[in-house]
């Protein structure tokens, strides 16, 4: 494509030319202005679809599709919100913005057996593993990071977008959740001129409203899916009202392959992850599945699910792009029983409104009634009746589908009650369904099931809160039905005058008088029955003063409470002493069985991977010892790389001070390796209020390990002082975790531990719980605030993503481009130091220590960041500052002799604004 730069022979074409342009410019004495095709200004190139993710790896899953769409002629791009720094290492030492180079060059190779070029990096943080969404939001600047994805798109104009799941369902990596909150953001302020005004005053771009979005994932009652080129429609999501579509990885590909295939050899480039030995898939087609996605939103018709063109493999990037007709409803998503509301269903595709090509039908399921359609407004929406049938039960999720000459859409309504009740949501799922009705998705809600955690043999006050609907005030009550082994402090309890759209709480007290039921991941769920009746606030079945009686009316829904392990930690009068060995009647308390696994591999045996431990309280310490059957050794780190602790084997001890934490930055996670290169164990924090080595991060713990070839032991005091909050001695949420590594080539196993649920190391919600008996906390010092990294790889010190900004014609990191008149760019470069002269085909004398002088034109004081480049990557680098306007010469060292196709690029900073500029190097 010639928007594109076409190909190598075009682009250095242009390069030249617009080289010389600038010199005659500069001769000239006029104002120098960057070459035409030389820099990243200019008209940004065109995609068709746009994926938006956290990390490098986020797409991965989803390559076989990419590919197919890309093979077929459609133009893929990928933007990746970090660079994945936070992740581990695999391969190699690098850590911080040195990870975050390696792992962009291994999701661009990746990303390439997919045919797709373009990956657009925001240069956001991957602090570390969290499933809080709320702290994503806090540490990448929410605002920031909205305004880059919509400048890209407003850029790239893609049709499609692309993304991840956006619900706080459990285990999904709170990065992963906000980049798919921005995604769906991004999908309707990219078309709403008074979003980000400054993109279309200063910056020139215009206002653009991709056709649809969708999210890579389903679910359904199987999780893996059925197989075959059946696929696509013998899934069966959750939700029946859900638009969702396959795309089956077992077609063909170029070479013979299939394209799960190819997606398998991608992910492997993913080495620094430890995914350069994921396993072969099996070669028989007919065991391989589908990429599930589901639609969040279209502003275009799109296949009918159940038709043959909805399971063709591009039914997502069909009939989309300009010129597309639009076919959109418009309804409210909580509609009420027996009542009528309106429908609109606005259609537009280049005929005039009222023509057969504007002509609409809607339909709901039986037992709804569609009236008959009214006149289409000057816009192209014609108004429709619905009735919902006056016996649909709350909580029935519908889809109304319309149909025109243009093809087919679809939106959802639910059946709300006029009085609804809840168990109080985790904090993260209300603000999950508080951000989906801010956002204009309302139909996303509920995508998590309404749980709290119960320690085992414990009890807590459960909120139950009553939402008044209707119009009018409410009273009546609300009732629990409880499973065997729990008992609540009342069956039923009142509530009285909640006025229309207003909610109260009810709470209840609940225990586990079993505390024999299972807990955790091995059938810790116990669901429930929570009813609430009521009838217009003074009125109560019989006529009153009010007036007639009044039905009243219920509404049943059924939560879950969790059950987490609990213990209570014994007060020992004689510390125990820390040398990795149980001494006789140190830990007099139970023994905590920390076998359950919770993710990976399954343990071949108790003596594969197994373990116990015991918990006292000596005074103001914590002491905690694991006992670990393992009959193979993980990598021995060196002490200098210790971090990362779930690349071997490693013990994690998990507190909540407060028992309440939203997320781990407000919660101590040591861990604990039992054995270094070097030999003796080393300890590290992770991915909580501050991480780093323990003698930085945790002054006053003390650790020892004993190893055996059965296993090994680790022991740690942790004084209580040395947490990040005030201690609860009635509940902190404590949790232990064994990581099992049976390589040697950095990749953990399994994952076992004492309160198990997917994805639990980040969600201290589910840890278990540990009560003090006896202790005193003295003077609370107050929650410490978190250290958080913050160090991310800038793409001006990416080459790569200097050169695909020139070749796209799109600023660095998502972020505006400098100003003409506030800027710098490369003019010319050539090899000095004895290199001169030399061909891309004769550097015998073109030794290291050789150099290259670069010639940089500036309009303003700035930095320029320098690389030389070619065909076998970076030849030499060198960041210089720019003081003002004028023309500089920087002479940047080889490293190494230049093989073919040497040119220069180059970042320029200054002004607010970025420029990327690439040369031929002569």
């Amino acid at each position: 494509m010639l928007s594109r730069l076409g190909g190598s022979l075009v682009r250095w074409a242009l390069v030249t030319v617009g080289v010389l342009a600038a010199g005659l410019l500069v001769a000239c004495g006029a104002p120098p202005v960057p070459p035409p095709g030389a820099t990243s200004a200019g008209p940004p190139a065109h995609l068709d679809v746009l994926f938006i993710g956290a990390h490098p790896d986020d797409e991965s899953g989803i390559l076989s599709t990419l590919g197919q769409w890309t093979h077929a002629g459609t133009s893929v791009g990928v933007v990746t919100v970090t660079r994945g720094e936070g992740g581990g290492n695999a391969v190699g030492p690098e850590e911080g913005p040195a990870l975050g180079l390696l792992r962009e060059g291994e999701e661009r190779a990746a990303v390439g057996l997919a045919g797709i070029t373009d990956v657009f990096n925001l240069d956001k943080v991957d602090f570390y593993y969290t499933v809080s969404a709320p702290l994503t939001r806090q540490v990448w600047d929410e605002r920031d990071t909205l305004a880059r994805v919509v400048r890209i798109i407003r850029q790239t104009r893609p049709n499609v977008l692309l993304t991840m799941d956006p619900a706080p369902t459990p285990g999904n990596h709170g990065n992963h959740q906000e980049a798919a909150r921005v995604a769906v953001e991004a999908y309707t302020a990219a078309a709403d001129p008074n979003a980000f005004p400054e993109q279309l005053t200063e910056e020139g771009l215009r206002p653009f409203a991709p056709d649809k979005i969708l999210s890579d994932s389903a679910g359904g009652p199987d999780s893996a899916g059925p197989t075959g080129p059946a696929c696509a429609t013998a899934f069966v999501p959750a939700d029946p009202s859900q638009d969702v579509f396959g795309v089956w990885g077992g077609a063909p590909a170029p070479e013979g392959r299939t394209w799960a295939a190819v997606e398998r050899d991608a992910q492997r480039y993913y080495a620094s992850q430890g995914w350069a030995g994921f396993p072969e898939l099996p070669t028989d087609p007919a065991r391989l599945g589908c990429d599930e996605f589901t639609q969040i939103d279209s502003r275009v018709p799109y296949p009918a699910p159940g038709t043959p063109a909805a399971a063709a493999p591009d039914a997502i990037v069909a009939g989309t792009g300009p010129g597309a007709p639009r076919l959109r409803i418009e309804a409210p998503f909580d509609v009420t029983a027996g009542t009528p509301f309106q429908a609109r269903v606005q259609s537009a595709g280049g005929v005039g409104s009222g023509s057969p090509g504007t002509r609409v039908a809607l339909s709901a399921p039986a037992g709804w009634v569609v009236g008959p359609p009214g006149v289409a407004d000057a816009v192209g929406r014609t108004a429709f009746t619905v009735t919902p049938p006056a016996d649909a039960a709350p909580g029935t999720r519908v889809r109304l589908a319309a149909t025109s000459a243009a093809g087919y859409t679809a939106r959802q309504v639910e059946i709300t009650a006029p009085v609804q009740v809840a168990q109080q949501p985790l904090p993260q799922v209300a603000e999950f369904d508080a951000w989906a009705d801010r956002a204009g998705v309302p139909w996303l809600r509920g995508a998590v099931p309404s749980v709290l955690t119960l320690p085992s043999g414990g009890a807590r006050e459960v909120p139950m809160t009553v939402t008044n609907r209707s119009g009018q005030p409410r009273s009546g009550t609300v009732g629990v039905a409880l499973p065997p082994g729990f008992a609540a402090d009342a069956a039923t309890k009142p509530f009285a005058d909640v006025a229309p759209g207003a909610s109260a709480t009810v709470p209840f007290t609940i225990s586990n008088t079993d505390p024999t039921l299972p807990t955790a991941n091995q059938g810790g769920d116990h669901a429930y029955q929570l009813t609430v009746s009521s009838t217009l606030a003074g009125t109560a079945g019989p006529a009153s003063p009010a007036g007639p009686a009044i039905p009243a009316a219920t509404a049943t829904v059924a939560p879950a409470l969790e059950l987490v392990p609990a213990t209570a930690v014994s007060p020992v009068a004689t510390a125990p002493v820390i040398d990795g060995v149980a001494g006789p009647s140190e830990y007099p308390g139970p023994a905590l069985d920390l076998s359950r696994r919770w993710e990976g591999d399954a343990c071949d045996s108790a003596y594969d991977c197994s373990a116990t431990a015991y918990l006292a309280r000596s005074g103001d310490v914590l002491d905690v010892l694991v006992q670990v059957r393992d009959s193979a050794r993980g990598t021995a780190l060196s002490a200098a790389d210790c971090k990362r602790h779930w690349r071997t084997d490693s013990v994690e001890i998990a507190i909540d001070p407060s028992g309440t934490s939203e997320n781990t930055a407000t919660t101590m996670k040591l861990a604990v390796l039992p054995f270094t290169a070097e030999g003796p164990p080393c300890a590290e924090r992770d991915a909580d209020n501050h991480q780093g080595p323990a003698a930085e991060a945790a002054p006053g713990v003390r650790f020892a390990s004993s190893t055996t070839p059965a296993g090994y032991t680790i022991e740690a005091a942790i004084p209580l002082a040395a947490l990040p909050g005030p201690v609860n001695p009635a509940g902190v949420g404590l949790d232990l975790f064994v990581y099992d590594s049976d390589t040697q080539d950095q990749t953990g196993q399994t994952r076992i531990g004492w309160s198990t649920w997917q994805g639990v190391q980040g969600d201290p919600y589910r840890w278990g719980r540990a009560t003090l008996p006896g202790y005193q906390p003295g003077v609370a010092a107050p929650t410490r605030p978190p250290v958080v990294p913050r160090e991310a790889l800038a793409s001006t010190a990416s080459p790569s993503s200097i050169e695909q900004a020139v070749e796209l014609h799109v600023p660095l990191s998502g972020g505006p481009a400098a100003a003409p008149g506030d800027s710098g760019w490369l003019r010319a470069a050539a090899r000095t130091g004895g290199a001169a002269g030399n061909t891309a085909g004769n550097t015998a004398g073109n030794t290291a220590g050789n150099t290259v002088d670069v010639t940089l034109t500036s309009t303003g004081a700035g930095t320029a960041t320098v690389f030389l480049r070619d065909a076998d990557g970076t030849a030499g680098t060198r960041t210089v500052p720019v003081n003002g306007s004028g023309e500089q010469v920087v002479t940047v060292s080889l490293s190494r002799p230049l093989a073919g196709g040497p040119h220069a690029i180059a970042a320029w900073t200054g002004g607010g604004g970025t420029l990327a500029s690439q040369v031929p190097i002569s």
